[in-house]
């Protein structure tokens, strides 16, 4: 089968080594809750740079990458029981098993979601890993309510343009009633995240505390942060009311707790991978949010955030997307579509 991976880790993108075009064995019939997916349309995300930079990789042990994808299942193992061969499907992948960028794929049934029959694969591809980590954080992690029962509270969404703000902020205004404040530095952003459905914009290039003040927007009950460091945690033990919340899905420098404790907060972590990961009791839970998600999105209640198609999903366009992903500036998400 054609497949994309690597066999040198953390090379530069700009070497052509970085990501090859491969040809690799079938990975054979499904076995246990597996499906057996030909990959039609994949996204790529931060964490497949993280991935290229970090996992050891050889000529003899090619590592693929891609965590995102939109397929049709071809065969599903004796334990499965929600899917069957001919359905179109939506999932994100674990860290542990080769990845979404070959023409096929085994992946548990249990984390894996119908795709929104209103999208075709390219933008259905863009939904599963940022609608899991965004439904997570805010659902699962922070507890936020849903429905009437948040009227009247406020959510910041930090580093609102990125694909994970870009569906939390949809999530949080189809299924709650809070004001979303969310962030951005550049005007193409700050259009973004308003098209996304944020009430309030304000600027993470400057301090945050005044500018949420002359909103009235504070203190915030839950502050969803996708990029700190230390003086902007700072910021947000301030803004944060007491006995709120922070979640926190990117990887800071060590950041100081105390600063939290007279508040009485908590902090969460989100990392999609979990469930899968350590195959808990609950892993399940995925395959109901895909399917929640996907019944938003064909109710037009959630929109697929695609904003750049970069082709077929070979080297040298997997190539120039993690290139795009990596000038820190990317809005939305990138796709693409067929071997």
């Amino acid at each position: 089968m054609r497949a994309v991976g690597f066999t040198q880790k953390a090379l530069p993108i700009e070497d052509e080594r970085s990501l090859l075009d491969l040809d690799l064995p079938d990975p054979g019939l499904p076995q246990g809750h597996d499906l057996l997916v030909r990959v039609q349309a994949v996204s790529v995300n931060p964490r497949d740079m993280k991935s290229r930079m970090t996992m050891d990789a050889s000529p003899e042990k090619p590592v693929v990458l891609g965590y995102d994808a939109s397929g049709v299942v071809e065969a599903v193992g004796p334990d499965c029981t929600l899917f069957r061969p001919g359905d179109a499907v939506i999932y994100a992948g674990v860290l542990d098993r080769p990845g979404s960028n070959a023409e096929l794929q085994l992946v548990d049934e249990r984390i894996v979601g119908r795709k929104p029959r209103s999208l075709d694969h390219a933008q259905a591809a863009s939904l599963p890993l940022t609608a899991l980590t965004a439904y997570e954080m805010l659902f699962d992690r922070m507890r936020i309510p849903r429905g009437a029962e948040s009227s009247g509270n406020v959510l910041l969404v930090i580093g609102g343009a990125g694909g994970v703000p870009s569906i939390a902020i949809q999530l949080a205004r189809a299924l709650t009633g809070l004001t979303v404040v969310a962030t951005a530095s550049r005007p193409e952003s700050a259009a973004w995240v308003r098209q996304c459905g944020a009430h309030h914009v304000v600027d993470h290039s400057q301090p945050l505390p005044p500018q949420m003040k002359a909103l009235g927007a504070g203190p915030c009950p839950w502050i969803f942060s996708t990029h700190t460091n230390t003086a902007r945690w700072a910021e947000m033990a301030q803004i944060l009311a007491p006995q709120g919340s922070i979640g926190l899905i990117d990887d800071p420098e060590p950041l100081d707790l105390r600063l939290l404790k007279f508040k009485s907060a908590a902090v969460h972590w989100e990392a999609m991978f979990t469930r899968p990961m350590f195959r808990t009791k609950d892993m399940v839970r995925q395959h109901e949010i895909l399917c929640e998600v996907a019944d938003l999105v064909d109710a037009g209640t959630l929109r697929a955030t695609t904003t750049r198609d970069y082709g077929a999903i070979n080297a040298a366009n997997l190539r120039a997307a993690h290139a795009a992903i990596e000038t820190g500036k990317a809005v939305g998400k990138i796709v693409l579509s067929g071997f």
